[in-house]
């Protein structure tokens, strides 16, 4: 099938393990299958693409398309990369290569030079876009609005998690230092004591090599005597996270560092109000007054103070929930992103028949 199209551009998604990136590539293809002709090559995921093998992804590009000088690989990792440049500068393919990267420090010595060779550099952000000095574009991710979207009533939605309390204060990703986890736990051990009607709700994978950072947090919620209303959901099915979202009145992104943090876009197209740290694209989402408030990173007592100032009054939440949700919808739904994109390849390929 693949085969048959002629595809003008090539994405790549090679890890096999499901990552941010492999969720934004899901996300994106079946929209981009619809604007220009694609192939995939990567494991099988979820968005039902049927993938291609990397040697037919050679074999493709060993001539360009018919009505195109060239093809397209769509790369978003070092070794697609390295690849991406074997195959246009030794194997002599007639492809172009552009890197999408949303990383917010400076790369290491490999990434720069792998980085400099690209035809073309989307960043993710602003931050992303300050330690480029290649880049072409700035595309912030976007999220699908119809996966996630508001709840009719947020404490109705909430009676449905079956969780003690009227309203929910939720955190999701995996749980790790570098997210944050014991941040929001000591946030809530904190705050919980002056907000009796609010359970918090922690979401996420914990991996094996961070059991004994899950098992100290759980013996500080404990001894806090909160085990009842800080809840560890465990890994949400990708089909039931859209019903956290919707349940919880407030989300919590607190990482101590982040690219840019797909989880609280995501639960503020639901209508959660957002309160987040200093790092990835959270200055775009959480705008004091309006859709929630930013702070320092690690700065758990601060966390503690935003909590209580939006959930104290429910009303100021769900204003700032609902407004977190068209903003959503104004500057960060999917089409957006893939339009964007979209018109990036375009542009690639018009410089190329006009010279």
């Amino acid at each position: 099938m693949q085969l048959e199209n002629d595809p003008e551009v090539i994405i790549f998604c090679l890890k096999k393990r499901y990552t941010g990136v492999s969720a934004t590539v899901n996300a994106l293809l079946p929209i981009q299958q619809k604007l220009i002709r694609v192939a995939y090559v990567g494991p099988k995921m979820p968005h039902k693409v049927p993938p291609i093998r990397f040697f037919q992804a050679l074999k493709i590009s060993r001539k360009p398309p018919q009505d195109r000088a060239f093809r397209i690989w769509h790369v978003r990792r070092n070794n697609e990369m390295l690849l991406g440049i074997i195959a246009r500068d030794l194997l002599r393919l007639p492809i172009k290569l552009v890197f999408t990267s949303a990383a917010q420090r400076r790369h290491s010595i490999l990434p720069r030079w792998l980085i400099s060779k690209m035809d073309a550099v989307i960043c993710t952000s602003k931050g992303a876009a300050q330690h480029i000095s290649n880049y072409h574009q700035i595309v912030p991710h976007g999220i699908d609005l119809e996966r996630f979207p508001p709840p009719e009533n947020k404490r109705e939605a909430w009676k449905d998690s079956g969780l003690p309390g009227q309203w929910g204060i939720g955190i999701f990703g995996r749980i790790r230092p570098e997210k944050g986890t014991d941040i929001f736990v000591d946030a809530m051990i904190k705050a919980l004591p002056q907000l009796p009607e609010v359970c918090a709700v922690i979401a996420g994978l914990v991996q094996p090599k961070h059991q004994e950072f899950f098992e100290q947090l759980k013996s500080k919620i404990e001894a806090a005597n909160l085990s009842d209303r800080i809840i560890f959901l465990g890994e949400v099915p990708s089909d039931q996270v859209h019903l956290w979202y919707q349940r919880c009145l407030v989300c919590v992104a607190c990482p101590r560092y982040e690219a840019f943090g797909l989880t609280p876009f995501e639960a503020a197209s639901a209508g959660c109000a957002v309160i987040g740290t200093k790092t990835g694209a959270f200055a775009d989402l959480a705008i004091p007054e309006q859709t929630g408030e930013l702070i320092e990173i690690g700065d758990s007592q601060g966390l503690s103070e935003a909590i209580l100032r939006i959930t104290n009054d429910p009303n100021k939440a769900l204003e700032f929930g609902e407004n977190a949700s068209s903003l959503m919808k104004e500057k960060f739904a999917i089409f957006n992103e893939a339009r964007a994109i979209t018109d990036l390849y375009l542009n690639l390929f018009e410089k190329s028949s006009t010279k």
